[in-house]
């Protein structure tokens, strides 16, 4: 008898030897997994979004750059950012993390986080952090240094990605109110999104923009980035319930639909106005669709989610078109049109489409559905003032010191050749 209890226990899916929780096997397993999917939204999933849409002789420029910030943000994750966005804070708990896990002090194989190994939480949420600063690289592409992208991601993941972090998931007050994010509408989407305007505005326009056609020099990249985009996600959104569950299913479900749904209304959209669907017109409504239920992704249901996708291709669409030829801003690769207009959007409607009474799963507190919109209102305005606040102190310190743009000369030949000496294409 005592011989099967000691198999039992071996075999055990939840078992963490020298520890006081315990580790959940098939929960570690999908976060393991999952933590692949989101790294793999970037590399090289974004990476070859981005890349196609930009002109030839910059698309190795947005590999680099993307490519840098991983790595980049991966070290300084680890040094100290993780410990400022999930630390305790002390006295100032509220605001930001302490460093009492710099360079993962105290975390072996036994720490535990929700249940699974705090080395597997750690690297998973390191992704969301790797995405965040390489979303905005679409905001400026095409006319910065390569240096000042690595200065700006640096100090743009410690003194805005990290304290915004905290407010939301690390313990911070935006949590204490009851601020309800998934998996990252107003952390990552609303964020970069800000970040991306604040960007396009602060250099300005590329030359010839906007008289001068740029149409994507590569539009089979851009589908296989896409594609590749709406399989990672769901890591990113259904990752996010920390578990292997019912609420990962439905986030993943519920993911789907907005996607789907999302692309249809953007390629109907598109349709009517411009008599002919593009595929680069109905990618860009499943990023839309995707980037708008990532908040909510968790807390709807597919109904939800169908709802969301659907105003976030009709929304989002309409948003691209104001910002580039109302307004004639040179966002590039129309991030704040797309995931922060669309971040808006999925983090107010979670506070409507999350009621039980309209079919949601609920609010994370006991308040209705109109205290919930007050707190998600209030979430939405703190993550623009603080993102785009910070972003515009960095930009310009960054710019005092080493400068922002490249010449018009240099801008001309292509930043491929300009700052490392290579072509995409040898034809």
């Amino acid at each position: 008898m005592n011989y099967w209890l000691l198999v039992l226990t071996l075999f055990s899916p939840a078992v963490a030897w020298g520890a006081d929780e315990t580790i959940n096997m098939a929960n570690t397993a999908w976060m393991l997994t999952s933590t692949a999917l989101v790294l793999f939204m970037t590399l090289p999933g974004l990476a070859l979004f981005y890349g196609g849409i930009v002109r030839t002789k910059n698309v190795l420029s947005i590999f680099m750059q993307c490519f840098a910030i991983t790595c980049l943000v991966s070290v300084l994750w680890f040094a100290f950012v993780y410990s400022l966005a999930f630390g305790d804070g002390g006295l100032y708990q509220n605001w930001i993390g302490g460093l009492e896990k710099s360079f993962l002090q105290g975390v072996g194989v036994d720490s535990i986080s929700n249940g699974i190994p705090e080395t597997v939480f750690s690297a998973f949420q390191m992704t969301f952090a790797i995405i965040t600063p390489a979303l905005v690289v679409g905001g400026f592409a095409e006319r910065i240094k390569f240096s000042a992208v690595l200065w700006f991601a640096t100090f743009w993941l410690i003194l805005v990605y990290a304290p915004l972090c905290h407010w939301v998931w690390g313990g911070g007050w935006l949590a204490k109110m009851g601020f309800m994010d998934f998996a990252g509408g107003a952390v990552v989407h609303i964020n970069a999104g800000m970040a991306a305007l604040v960007s396009a505005l602060l250099l300005g326009k590329r030359r010839g923009f906007p008289h001068t056609l740029m149409m994507p020099h590569n539009m089979t990249m851009v589908f296989t980035g896409a594609a590749m985009l709406w399989v990672g996600w769901f890591g990113f959104n259904a990752g996010s319930a920390l578990a292997a569950n019912g609420a990962a299913g439905m986030a993943l479900l519920s993911t789907h639909m907005a996607a789907a749904a999302g692309s249809l209304a953007w390629m109907a959209m598109e349709w009517l106005h411009h008599g002919k669907p593009s595929l680069l017109g109905i990618v860009t409504g499943m990023v839309a669709g995707l980037g708008t239920v990532t908040p909510a992704s968790g807390y709807i249901t597919p109904v939800g989610a169908l709802i969301i996708g659907l105003l976030a291709g009709f929304v989002c669409y309409h948003a691209t078109q104001f910002v580039k030829r109302t307004l004639h801003i040179d966002d590039s690769l129309d991030v704040s049109p797309v995931h922060g207009v669309g971040g808006i959007v999925g983090t107010l409607l979670t506070g409507l489409l999350a009621a039980p009474a309209l079919g949601g799963l609920g609010f994370s507190t006991s308040t209705g559905i109109a205290s919930q919109l007050w707190v998600q209102t209030i979430g939405v305005a703190a993550t623009m003032l603080w993102s785009g606040a910070l972003t515009y102190l960095i930009l310009k310190g960054v710019d005092a010191v080493i400068g922002l743009r490249v010449s018009s000369e240099e801008e001309t030949e292509g930043l491929d050749l300009v700052f490392h000496d290579e072509k995409g294409y040898n034809l």
